[in-house]
């Protein structure tokens, strides 16, 4: 696991455009953190640096946004009110990840039995200081050495 210090909004989308820049197409990223915890802030950096130039908002009420490149598609996932197979299957999830897509997932706590073993784990933690993050990010390999 490598872990990596944010103190802005500017520095978590830093970090998430390397992070990006380091995988290869069609992972899953899944996320965790608390309400306003960064994850659309990172998302929008991934989307970055994946040569992806749009408008990212979180999905909380469309349930997933897609934002498309010239090659690559990313879909951004707010699972925040999954809170059961229904709920879960209603979303399409399942046929997302068919596609082969990069998939990236907030609140991915609600659906974390049915997440790849391969996915990549991205925790966000608040602090006491209003602007830190703490982000810690696991499944990928000699991260550390990509980032810093």
């Amino acid at each position: 696991m490598a872990q990596f210090k944010s103190f802005s909004p500017d520095e978590t989308e830093k970090i998430a455009f390397r992070l990006a820049q380091a995988l290869p197409y069609g992972k899953v990223i899944a996320m965790f953190g608390d309400l306003g915890a960064g994850k659309t802030a990172f998302t929008r950096g991934f989307a970055k640096g994946m040569g992806i130039e749009c408008d990212v908002s979180s999905p909380t009420f469309a349930l997933v946004n897609e934002y498309r490149g010239s090659d690559k598609v990313l879909y951004h996932f707010d699972m925040y009110r999954i809170s059961g197979w229904d709920d879960l299957y209603s979303t399409g999830y399942f046929d997302y990840i068919d596609e082969g897509a990069t998939l990236i997932i907030e609140w991915s706590e609600n659906i974390e039995a049915v997440l790849p073993d391969d996915c990549v784990r991205v925790e966000i933690t608040k602090t006491s200081d209003i602007n830190e993050r703490i982000i810690e990010i696991s499944g990928v390999e000699n991260l550390e050495n990509t980032l810093n």
